[in-house]
């Protein structure tokens, strides 16, 4: 089921983000995982080589997923709410959001984690909706958890800065690793 959506993804024409994309991402990881990382859109490393968090900001998530919480990159499920590359980095705009979240919705259910980190500002604010919670930015939302019920999956959040954020600001490192040592200790009580 997972790998037929992704070929749906790769396929994917419904917003003009398909004419500027070398490749859409669908996400990559263990279907099977309890914890799943959703990030905003692809970058340009990303649209590059069809797999989300490959450049910098994904290396420094890979290294808080290996070092801070001890688990293989391959053994999560790593995603963005839009599969495609805005033009020049931008943000996702609300109708691509809107156009391309139901593929995440799809994913999410195929999927079935338990708990999700949404990076960043767009992926928080579009999964703290499912809960009815609204929020303007990630710094008043971030480390906290959010039990997230929406028919047909049901989740813990917990929102973080976008490791892209930490590059750029190195005080956003220590709120993410910060943020991460408080995700280990959530994954310690679910085993």
């Amino acid at each position: 089921m997972l790998s037929q959506l992704e070929g749906e993804v790769r396929g994917c024409r419904k917003c003009p983000l398909c004419l500027t994309r070398h490749q859409a991402v669908p996400g990559e990881g263990n279907p099977n995982s309890k914890l799943a990382f959703v990030g905003e859109a692809p970058g340009y490393y990303e649209d590059l080589e069809g797999r989300p968090f490959v450049g910098a900001a994904g290396k420094l998530l890979t290294e808080m997923i290996e070092e801070r919480l001890g688990i293989k990159r391959q053994d999560v499920y790593i995603t963005n709410i839009v599969k495609c590359r805005p033009p020049g980095n931008r943000d996702p705009s609300p109708k691509e959001v809107e156009i391309c979240s139901p593929y995440l919705e799809r994913q999410l259910e195929i999927i079935k984690p338990k708990i999700i980190v949404s990076l960043g500002r767009h992926s928080t604010i579009y999964l703290l909706s499912k809960a009815g919670i609204s929020a303007k930015g990630i710094l008043s939302v971030r480390g906290r958890t959010y039990q997230v019920r929406s028919d047909p999956v049901s989740f813990l959040l917990m929102p973080t800065i976008h490791p892209a954020a930490a590059l750029y600001d190195p005080k956003n490192v220590k709120i993410l690793r910060c943020d991460f040592e408080k995700l280990k200790n959530i994954l310690k009580k679910l085993k």
